[in-house]
């Protein structure tokens, strides 16, 4: 049954309150280090924890009174449940949305204590989730990949190209390539030095860090990755009528986010071992802080495994910023490897049931796996519309479908037993 006209009209100002409530909150903007305590870091030869404390995070202003902003998001709740009903779908979203914005003000608020790291576990998930019951667990992922990219890494074919692109070419390359894909949605790609990444997307821009280095592969993935999915989903989430809050990623979002970002690099060719190599060392760092290492520990390790001492640093202080060098992770960066994993086994799922119709809607808007039944009502009832933007390979889906087709089958093989059979042909 499609929904009245005024019912329409109060999803919308809803939602729009709510994607007002949540604009001044900058979760990576809060808990970021700055460049002298990296150089200072560097400056002790590696050798002394970055001079991080509880009370660092004092000089970094959250730009909001924490106890009003929770207050609002309650408030907004409050009316959510009056004025839609408490069992309508849509009311099950928009108030997930509020406790989750209220729970990541209470994590910013907590930032240089062990409550951060106990919350980051609480909106992103922790390295000891497991998939399905009686499934590996994203820390053990992380180990068995490990073992698997390090041998194809030792391969000389899998060298990459020199990084020799430097970020203003990128931004001119990338700035290009956007206006293909989005030609009347005014996308920016800029020049930042605020951020610690090689690159972010936000609304309507990809920022690219002042001084990176990168090569033509990195493009490739950054227009897939930050183009494609982050900004294609922002934008469709941003062109709903209704439901405009779906323009805006909560943390549970991140984990479906990140996967459809990872797989979309992985199905396009784009990807290579490298890159999984970074994304699975970021596994393995949250794991170990979570069992207790602190950032030198996790540092060397890396260092251990050949990355450069900026790599190193760079996914260390990635784990540890908003907590400090001996405390709890920030976890959110086992969401690439983690959503991509769930992603995968959804859309596969998809294919051998004849159900292609649900792999465009994951680019509906900032939605995680579990709201696919929630966006097919709400589709039915005129709340939601399809995407209006939809990456090539999902536009046309008889290459991944085909590719997909024979993924239950070759996953079902005993793998130990095929090492077995065809160890002649490959000694």
């Amino acid at each position: 049954m499609a929904a009245t006209s005024e019912y329409l009209a109060t999803v919308k100002a809803l939602s729009d309150r709510i994607v007002e409530a949540q604009k001044p909150i900058r979760i990576l903007d809060a808990v970021k280090w700055d460049s002298d305590i990296k150089r200072q870091f560097f400056a002790a030869n590696c050798k002394a924890l970055p001079a991080v404390t509880p009370d660092y995070y004092d000089n970094t202003k959250l730009g909001f009174d924490p106890h009003a902003k929770r207050k609002e998001f309650h408030n907004i709740e409050r009316d959510i449940n009056r004025l839609l009903g408490q069992l309508s779908p849509v009311t099950g979203m928009m108030r997930r949305a509020c406790r989750e914005y209220q729970m990541v003000v209470r994590m910013l608020e907590a930032r240089g204590t062990d409550e951060f790291g106990d919350l980051s576990q609480e909106l992103y998930g922790s390295a000891s989730d497991v998939f399905h019951a009686g499934d590996p667990t994203v820390a053990e992922l992380g180990t068995n990949m490990e073992t698997t990219l390090v041998s194809l890494l030792k391969h000389s074919s899998m060298q990459e190209a020199p990084k020799t692109i430097d970020a203003e070419a990128a931004v001119a390359e990338l700035n290009r390539r956007m206006g293909q894909v989005f030609p009347s949605d005014g996308i920016r790609v800029m020049i930042s030095d605020g951020i610690t990444a090689d690159a972010a997307a936000g609304t309507d821009y990809i920022k690219i860090r002042k001084g990176a280095a990168l090569n033509q592969n990195d493009i490739d993935v950054l227009e897939a990755h930050e183009g494609w999915v982050h900004l294609g989903t922002t934008l469709n989430g941003m062109a709903q009528p209704y439901c405009t809050f779906l323009g805006k990623g909560q943390p549970s979002s991140t984990v479906t986010q990140e996967g459809l970002a990872v797989l979309t690099e992985i199905i396009t060719l784009r990807s290579t071992p490298t890159r999984l190599y970074k994304l699975i060392n970021r596994v393995r760092a949250v794991t170990l802080a979570e069992n207790g290492a602190d950032f030198l520990q996790v540092f060397n390790y890396l260092r251990e495994k050949e990355l450069s001492a900026d790599d190193s640093y760079q996914i260390a202080s990635r784990v540890f910023r908003g907590s400090t060098p001996t405390g709890k992770p920030f976890t959110k960066d086992i969401a690439y490897m983690k959503g991509f994993v769930q992603t995968f086994n959804f859309m596969r799922l998809a294919v051998a049931q004849g159900k292609l119709d649900k792999l465009p809607l994951l680019f509906v808007g900032k939605i995680q796996l579990e709201d696919m039944p929630t966006i097919v009502q709400l589709m039915q009832e005129g709340i939601v519309v399809p995407p209006k933007f939809v990456p090539p390979h999902f536009a046309d889906l008889k290459g991944l479908a085909a590719w997909l087709s024979f993924s239950r089958f070759i996953a079902g093989l005993n793998f130990q037993q095929l090492e077995s059979d065809y160890a002649s042909l490959l000694s």
